[in-house]
């Protein structure tokens, strides 16, 4: 009896100790688990309306235009840009003390704009023009870039001698003769057509390539002054 009492006894004994023994380990691997499922990764609050604000494009206007050639001409420290066009190459040297017009070139050339374009405009022993085309791609560059005017600076002193490169005035009603931005045109009168100053801006003058201007001067030409056959410009490229 007093056998089967301590058999009995010795049992239970074992049970409680097993049973304490695997409790704190059971414990253990449910903290562990708990933890292992439990997604600790901090969350993050996004603020839409900066995200909506980073990602849309920069477009100039009449508004922010001269504040932001402001700014872009003291970062400048280029003034010449090479033109490729069908007919050869010629390079312009950009006058520092217009710094609107010369910021706006450079600004233009580096986004491409006058890729593709074409000097839409030619008169015999005056001028060639260049910044347009007939196509609906540089509308869509100038659609994403802006719509904005420059003001003349016709205070500097620059002349329109034979080479220089000059803005022309915008078509839109436009009695202070603001610079339309996209266009240029180079003087081919020799010595020059100084009846243009005072109403338009030089903004630099043809330093290599002349000839090729004299040439693309030479183009037979259609109603409205645009060349029977397209001349190009290829290319710009701030130098």
């Amino acid at each position: 009896m007093l056998l089967k009492q301590s058999a009995l006894t010795t049992i239970i004994l074992l049970f409680l100790f097993v049973s304490c023994g695997e409790s704190p380990k059971k414990e253990k691997d449910k903290v562990q688990e708990n933890i292992a499922n439990k997604d600790t990764t901090p969350e993050i609050e996004v603020d839409s309306t900066q995200l909506a604000e980073e990602e849309e494009p920069f477009l100039l206007t009449e508004e922010n235009a001269i504040d932001f050639f402001f700014d872009y001409a003291k970062k400048v420290k280029k003034d010449k840009v090479r033109i490729t066009t069908t007919m050869g190459s010629f390079t312009v040297q950009l006058y520092d003390d217009v710094p609107y017009h010369k910021a706006n070139f450079i600004y233009l050339a580096r986004q491409k704009y006058f890729d593709s374009t074409q000097f839409h405009r030619v008169v015999k022993d005056f001028i060639i023009q260049g910044g347009n085309s007939d196509d609906r791609k540089t509308a869509r560059k100038r659609g994403d870039i802006g719509r904005y005017l420059l003001p003349p600076d016709t205070r500097k002193g620059h002349k329109h001698h034979r080479g220089t490169i000059s803005m022309p005035s915008s078509e839109r009603d436009n009695p202070h003769k603001l610079a339309s931005p996209y266009e240029f045109f180079i003087v081919v009168t020799n010595p020059g057509s100084y009846h243009l100053d005072g109403s338009y801006t030089p903004f630099g003058r043809v330093v290599e390539g002349m000839d090729v201007v004299d040439a693309i001067n030479s183009v037979p030409v259609g109603d409205g002054d645009w060349p029977w056959q397209n001349v190009y410009i290829l290319k710009a490229e701030v130098l």
